[in-house]
């Protein structure tokens, strides 16, 4: 059996689909260490990996989370997390890396230790049709221009990186896509934007999408259909005023409207229609597997997962790749968009409509619902590993594991 470490970034986004990759890792007899931030231990643990925690406790995202400004971070980041991370991996002696394609520490570690490595896109696989947030652009370098201080950061963190460290084959400036002999997309070939143009180095392998404990406290009994369910995610802060507005224009389309609100206290909505149910969590497979109409920031792995269900979605998109995501969901009919400068509840209202009224939307959503589910998920993922490792010679992985 072999030692496989992962290594990713501190994020809901990026750690949650490696989980059921661990899993099923561990189930087959693997042992799998995973060096990360405090915050994700437990969950980390619970699949069955050895946390190895990253010194200095959490690191708080780049404030404003921009390209240049995670670019800055990601270099930084690198720079001070190697000594530690190379000092536990040394010891560990792993067969395999497999890091998250923003991480670009795993990557260099791999090489420092002259281990193959597997990189993990946890949105899309980047190119011209999909463009990775930190490629050179006029864009980048327009905020590079109003942000001097960043982009001295950033250049003397990459120096230092070169200096110390072998940093073949990463990129000089576009950190979040770290590529791999291996590269596994957590997303299937008919949801990737131009998959055709990419390689054999990429796997689309869907989403990756385990069981997850029951939330008892939840109150599903008291779900009337058609439910609607509302989620702008753990990244950008929606606030109770926009999480309000959408309550007050779903009301009226419901049997029962979902709000999660993340970091906002529920209390914050109040008052709330009857047939609203506000809460900080929500089980999100479980709510979705009874929703008619999923509203969404446009987070790759909530996008996932409704597909993965064949809901239709409205999508709010907030930053990162999230317009990107949207836009792919409009392409495919799944779905439509509202820019979040645009949302008023009267608008909300009028596109909840539609897709619920027009069943061309689920049609569409049960298409890309086939080829999520087709492309094999987690147990495809682990296979690819374990084929891999295979390639490298590195250990012995039974057949048919």
């Amino acid at each position: 059996m072999s030692t496989v470490a992962f290594l990713n970034l501190a994020l809901h986004g990026h750690v949650n689909p490696t989980l059921p990759v661990v899993a099923e890792l561990v189930r087959r007899g693997h042992t799998v260490t995973y060096h990360t931030s405090p915050a994700f231990a437990r969950e980390i643990e619970a699949a069955g990996a050895i946390v190895h925690r990253h010194p200095g406790g959490d690191r708080p995202l780049p404030d404003p989370p921009l390209p240049v400004t995670m670019l800055d971070g990601l270099a930084r980041t690198a720079a001070d997390l190697l000594p530690a991370v190379l000092a536990d991996l040394r010891r560990i002696r792993p067969d395999l890396i497999v890091h998250g394609s923003a991480c670009p520490w795993g990557a260099v570690a791999a090489r420092e230790l002259g281990v193959p490595a597997a990189a993990a896109y946890t949105t899309f696989a980047f190119d011209r049709h999909a463009p990775s947030p930190t490629r050179a652009s006029w864009e980048l370098l327009g905020a590079a221009a109003a942000r001097p201080r960043t982009v001295r950061g950033y250049l003397r963190a990459r120096w230092g990186l070169s200096r110390r460290y072998d940093t073949r084959g990463l990129p000089l400036i576009d950190l979040a896509n770290v590529r791999e002999p291996l590269n596994l997309v957590f997303t299937s070939r008919m949801f990737q934007p131009g998959a055709g143009a990419f390689d054999g180095s990429y796997r689309f392998v869907g989403p990756s999408l385990g069981a997850r404990p029951p939330d008892p406290s939840f109150p599903a009994d008291r779900l009337r259909d058609p439910v609607v369910y509302a989620s702008l995610g753990t990244v950008f802060d929606a606030g109770p005023e926009l999480l309000r507005t959408l309550a007050a224009a779903l009301a009226p389309l419901g049997g029962t409207v979902v709000v999660s609100t993340g970091r906002t206290d529920p209390a914050a909505l109040e008052p709330l229609p009857a047939d609203v149910l506000a809460r900080r969590r929500v089980p999100q497979p479980e709510v979705l597997a009874r929703a008619a109409l999923f509203v969404t920031h446009g987070g790759m792995n909530s996008v996932n997962e409704a597909l993965y269900a064949g809901v239709p979605m409205l999508v709010l998109p907030q930053g990162a790749d999230q317009p990107m995501v949207a836009g792919r969901v409009v392409e495919l009919g799944a779905g439509l968009a509202l820019p979040p400068q645009d949302v008023t509840a009267e608008a909300v209202r009028a596109l909840a409509g539609r897709l619920l009224g027009e069943p061309r939307f689920r049609s569409a959503a049960a298409a890309v619902r086939r080829a999520q589910r087709d492309a094999g998920g987690y147990l495809r993922a682990a296979d690819e590993l374990e084929s891999y490792l295979r390639r490298a010679g590195r250990a012995a992985v039974p057949q048919g594991c």
